[in-house]
């Protein structure tokens, strides 16, 4: 196989911005070759001039949405940026025995660890008032392993030990090092493909919206058009939950900062 050309690479830095709204640094030219060079191989394809001609003939939709997932970074893990969950926790103990459904989405959930650090408040929270949690991301492959719900015990390091003991089965055997998010939880949670960089499909209304450690891929125009979308699916009063490296500054104008990385969006 013959190494990409900074022509080849530009073209694939196009492509993942298309596709995903993602812009793709000069410098992730090894990472495009170490990822996509199995479906060069796949494919029986000499370089990756061949292969971005093959993903723009309109021909193969399922590749393209493989190349898609193989350029989106997803490293997550359970409770990441802990200040977000005690302040679900907080929202959720005063939302409890209410008869509305309280909602709550993870807007980039990768393999899923967001989505059921949510859930696993919330079922410790709210009681008696209906819940429920959705995860979407632009990638199949993690969405798959989102609903497999099973993890290695290092992505739980952060786990509290009683929700360790209450929504997870510990692995034997040959799975000793891994766990298994309990089933009960797992039916609470619904995970579905959404590409953010289009126009949404009707989700219905949230009470807090997590959009954590992707804006970072976006340009500013991006993050502007994204944002919009996503905020339209907040209720009035909501808050939306972004990164810790991230910021709003000069993306939306439409919310109320009310704690590091969290926001209101106006009664």
């Amino acid at each position: 196989m013959r190494p990409i050309t900074d022509t080849e690479l530009a073209q694939f830095q196009r492509f993942i911005f298309d596709e995903a709204g993602i812009t793709m640094s000069a410098a992730k030219k090894a990472l495009v070759m170490g990822r996509l060079g199995k479906r060069l191989a796949a494919h029986e394809l000499e370089n990756f001039g061949e292969y971005f001609r093959l993903l723009t003939s309109g021909q193969h939709p399922a590749e393209v949405q493989m190349a898609v997932d193989l350029l989106t970074t997803n490293e997550t893990y359970f409770f990441r940026e802990i200040k977000h969950f005690e302040f679900l926790r907080t929202q959720a103990l005063a939302a409890r025995n209410r008869s509305q459904s309280y909602r709550v989405w993870s807007a980039a959930s990768s393999s899923g660890e967001e989505a059921y650090s949510i859930a696993m408040v919330l079922a410790d929270c709210v009681e008696s008032t209906p819940w429920e949690v959705l995860g979407t991301d632009i990638s199949t492959r993690v969405l798959e392993g989102a609903a497999r719900a099973l993890y290695t015990m290092e992505r739980a390091r952060h786990v509290p030990a009683a929700y360790l003991r209450r929504f997870c089965l510990k692995g034997s055997g040959a799975y000793a090092d891994q766990l298994l998010i309990e089933r009960s939880l797992r039916a609470r949670v619904n995970f579905r493909h959404m590409n953010l960089n289009v126009a949404l499909p009707d989700v219905g209304q949230f009470d807090i919206i997590f959009l954590r450690n992707v804006m970072i891929y976006f340009s500013t125009e991006t993050k502007r058009e994204v944002v919009a979308r996503v905020l339209s699916a907040l209720k009035p009063g909501g808050y939306f939950c972004i990164g810790h490296s991230e910021s709003l500054n000069d993306v939306s104008q439409a919310l109320t900062p009310v704690a590091p990385s969290i926001y209101r969006k106006p009664p």
